[in-house]
């Protein structure tokens, strides 16, 4: 059923969650967690502030490493396939949604998993932006991961 698993991963709390159902999916399929973590370098394009956007890209890069790891961690403990990737964003077109999509595309996901919201930007009324946007344009299956209530953090 879903072989190539996609899971976009930012570090929030609801990445992490979406990357928990991608494993259990996958060790129930005998499928492959594709855990991406995204560098948008988009906006240093743009701005002339007060920091060294070298610097920038370099903490962005380190925290992506901390959070791959961590998704490589999680499926080996449950004997799961990993192939982590790390992609930076190249022009001003590209957004982070965009390059979740494209990467599907590039490995054949059978299923895109992600978090309803996640660090970047403001977040939307009803789902975060990057979501919304994969969800709306994506060829594939997409499982959003929103906060636990109550009751499913009691559970947990």
């Amino acid at each position: 059923m879903y072989q190539h698993i996609l899971v976009a991963l930012d570090g929030s709390t609801f990445s992490k969650r979406a990357l928990k159902e991608a494993v259990n999916l996958a060790a129930l399929t005998k499928g492959v967690v594709h855990p991406v973590y995204v560098v948008d370098k988009t906006p240093l394009f743009s701005y002339a502030g007060y920091y060294d956007p070298l610097t920038l890209v370099e903490a962005l890069r380190q925290d992506g490493q901390l959070v791959l790891e961590e998704a490589e961690q999680a499926c080996a403990a449950a004997d799961v396939p990993c192939r982590p990737e790390m992609i930076e964003s190249e022009s001003l077109s590209d957004d982070v949604a965009a390059i979740v999509l494209r990467h599907g595309e590039q490995i054949h996901a059978d299923l895109l998993v992600l978090g309803t919201h996640g660090r970047r930007g403001v977040r939307r009324l009803v789902i975060g932006s990057v979501a919304e946007r994969v969800l709306r344009f994506s060829t594939c299956p997409v499982l959003l991961m929103r906060e636990p209530s109550t009751e499913d953090a009691a559970a947990e």
